[in-house]
């Protein structure tokens, strides 16, 4: 689609259906390593969020805009949602199993909770489930978001330097891809920041698993141990939800898809499988 949502297909197009949702200011690209093993089984759904990687910058009205008239509320998380149930609509869509990253687990669990009965199955990669988990962020992240340095910084980020942010929020030596870093690149800042602020609004109103207990949807929740974004202890706030899967990675930071990809996928493949058979 080369409207809002850009969406990447992969795998055989009769197979279940498997949506993978990135976390803020990355991009589809950040499942790439897992495409392989993860393809084999579904078919593979991969979008940009509105402003990230490949896809239009949000106006107010929540259409594509030029950036110039981008509008706060576009990238609020219930909007966001909105934005990608119209996606699956477009593509004929109604029943997906859905792999989300770090905030697009905010994404989706919205997405849940405002079209019940379109998500078969929840995985929570690294993703934050209240505020009080949050940890410090790494210096070089305080650089390059926070004001009144992030502008700027941001506006003369270079490879080195998104490289360097990246492995910041990993616990494993990691070469992200050359067209990760390139969507890194195509962000912009206000942009960014615009979203950061709408994830923290929605996580500090509630909590993801007191959003997802009373849902009913099987849950998978996976975490490096390692992760220096969200107190990896953490996880285990998911077990409100019941019947909740909790899996944990070890030595692994806060993206399990670039550090990790063959374990990561594994235990993703482990859960759709059991939901498929259960």
């Amino acid at each position: 689609m080369t409207a809002l949502i850009h969406v990447v297909n992969d795998g055989p197009p009769d197979a279940p259906p498997l949506l993978l949702i990135h976390g803020s200011g990355a991009s589809g690209g950040f499942w790439a390593p897992m495409i392989p093993a993860l393809a084999a089984h579904h078919r593979l759904i991969r979008v940009d969020l509105p402003g990230h990687g490949r896809s239009a910058i949000a106006s107010s009205t929540g259409r594509p805009g030029n950036g110039r008239s981008a509008g706060a509320a576009s990238y609020a998380v219930p909007h966001q949602a909105d934005r990608l149930a119209e996606t699956l609509d477009a593509i004929g869509t109604h029943r997906v199993s859905v792999a989300t990253h770090s905030s697009g687990g905010y994404i989706a669990t919205a997405l849940a909770t405002r079209r019940p009965g379109l998500i078969s199955s929840l995985t929570l990669i690294s993703c934050g489930p209240t505020m009080d988990a949050a940890l410090p962020e790494p210096p070089i992240l305080r650089l390059l978001l926070t004001p009144p340095a992030g502008p700027v910084v941001w506006k003369l980020r270079t490879s080195t330097l998104i490289r360097r942010g990246i492995a910041a929020t990993c616990a494993r030596p990691i070469d992200p891809p050359g067209h990760v870093v390139a969507d890194l690149r195509r962000i912009r800042y206000r942009t960014l920041r615009q979203v950061l602020d709408s994830n923290t609004a929605y996580l500090t109103e509630r909590g993801i698993p007191d959003r997802l207990a009373p849902l009913g949807l099987p849950i998978q929740a996976i975490f490096g141990d390692s992760d220096p974004r969200w107190d990896p202890a953490s996880v285990q706030q998911y077990r409100a939800v019941p019947g909740a899967r909790i899996d944990t990675l070890p030595g692994v930071g806060h993206i399990p898809m670039l550090e990790a990809p063959g374990e990561t996928a594994g235990l993703l493949l482990a859960f759709t499988t059991a939901q498929r058979l259960a």
